[in-house]
């Protein structure tokens, strides 16, 4: 028998709570694995796990007043349960009320026997109520920060900082865009494909696709992407999906065939295949990350996309490692680890595991990376530091303090021959995108020069 889609929505963000894992991997294995109905399941399936953990801290909020004990002891399975259920009772609309709380309570005596009755008079209580229910939210005149953290379901502590950085309005802004459902963009692979031609393969497939509007390279779906991996461009290797603001990044580093490019914290080679491709496969391009995991993944990637000057190297980027590559490279980027909190409308789990002193341990990190960086590239050379974070101790901080280490490096304002991204650069000369403002991931970007 196969499961209903709000029993596997439970399953999934279990073991999303108790393993670590991002929910991305989790759901695209789920749907292989069960062959569920129709289209309709799928979708919801998808809906339930990404709406519950996109709007987790307003469900906590409610459930926090409907329920007389304490809520933090609650066995997290049961919370999950009573998320997906009001989530789906608050901003769904395909199944009636007593459908939803009778499944809600059916699932609870299946898994925690004896607790059904408290999830049915938590569900019932909140169907009394109404979708406009009469709790009242902290007022947005009043206590702006909190109000932000209960409606837009942000961390309170997060909504402070960015309260600081931008103003209360821009930082409501940010949270209403970071619980949207973001658009799937493809990268076209150039060594395989153009823009006009995949565009109009995948139309021919029966997609709907546009033009992205900064990246040259990029495409937008409208409508369903079900099926696109399977579909004969997917399966070709004429594409890969990465958001427009990401696609960005290999064009900053701007490099040209014949040149000696160095990716560090390359992870499963998106980037790297892209620095590639624009250097029409001639040249060579040194891949180097932690994890062989992500280099396997990177080298099958590359296989498929018809890449052949894409070398890797397991190693840490943060230590002292490849002095007889010192001063040799042309090109580094440093796709550096970070927070993620740019990407939290594709990952909206991570704002519920980031701690407020994270950030901070990022940047120690960062900078290792950095100073290692500025090692191995040649004088004349770029080097172009990204994350796909907006705080700034990982990104204009980070970088004011790499440039007090290193005298021998300025910052270059202008991309170059990559002009596309020339306009969401400021005027301190950084690179910036947010999902409020340019409609794309939250990204950093340096371009820094070694005289």
């Amino acid at each position: 028998m196969i499961p209903s889609p709000r029993s596997l929505a439970v399953d999934l963000l279990d073991r999303i709570d108790r393993t670590g894992a991002f929910a991305e991997p989790l759901l695209d294995a789920c749907l292989r694995r069960h062959a569920l109905a129709n289209a309709a399941d799928r979708h919801l399936l998808t809906s339930l796990v990404y709406g519950t953990l996109r709007m987790r801290g307003h469900l906590d909020w409610i459930i926090e007043r409907l329920y007389k004990g304490k809520f933090a002891s609650m066995q997290d399975g049961i919370k999950n349960i009573l998320r997906t259920a009001l989530y789906q009772f608050l901003f769904l609309e395909r199944i009636p009320d007593f459908a939803l709380v009778n499944e809600a309570v059916e699932l609870t005596r299946n898994r925690y026997p004896g607790r059904e009755h408290l999830v049915n008079a938590l569900l019932r209580n909140a169907v009394r109520r109404g979708r406009n229910h009469d709790f009242p939210y902290p007022d947005m005149g009043k206590n702006p920060e909190e109000h932000i953290s209960v409606v837009c379901s942000h961390p309170l502590w997060l909504v402070r900082r960015w309260s600081r950085m931008y103003g209360p309005e821009r930082t409501l802004s940010l949270c209403r865009a970071n619980n949207q459902v973001p658009p799937v963009t493809l990268r076209v692979n150039t060594l395989k494909s153009s823009r006009p031609l995949l565009k109009a393969l995948l139309e021919e497939e029966g997609f709907s696709v546009t033009e992205s509007h900064f990246s040259p390279d990029g495409l937008q779906l409208n409508g369903p992407s079900d099926d696109l991996r399977s579909s004969s461009a997917g399966r070709q290797g004429l594409f890969l999906l990465q958001d427009e603001a990401s696609q960005l990044i290999a064009r900053l580093v701007s490099p040209e065939p014949g040149e000696e490019i160095l990716d560090l914290c390359c992870g499963v080679g998106v980037k790297t295949t892209h620095l590639a491709a624009l250097m029409k496969n001639g040249g060579r391009v040194l891949a180097v990350d932690l994890y062989p995991g992500k280099l396997d993944a990177l080298n099958r990637l590359a296989a498929k996309m018809g890449i052949t000057m894409v070398e890797t190297l397991q190693a840490d980027a943060s230590t002292k490692w490849g002095e007889l590559l010192q001063g040799t490279f042309d090109r580094v980027l440093v796709d550096a680890p970070c927070s993620g909190l740019g990407t939290l409308r594709r990952n909206p789990e991570i704002k519920w595991r980031l701690k407020p002193q994270d950030p901070s341990s990022h940047g120690r990190l960062q900078a290792g990376i950095m100073d290692r960086a500025a090692a191995l590239l040649r004088r004349g050379g770029r080097l172009v530091y990204s994350t796909c974070t907006i705080l700034p101790e990982e990104n204009e901080l980070l970088i004011g303090n790499f440039l007090s280490r290193h005298g021998e490096f300025s910052i270059r304002s202008s991309p170059g021959a990559s002009s596309e991204a020339s306009t969401l650069i400021g005027e301190d000369g950084f690179f910036r995108t947010a999902p409020d403002t340019s409609g794309m991931d939250g990204f950093f970007a340096a371009i820094l020069v070694k005289h």
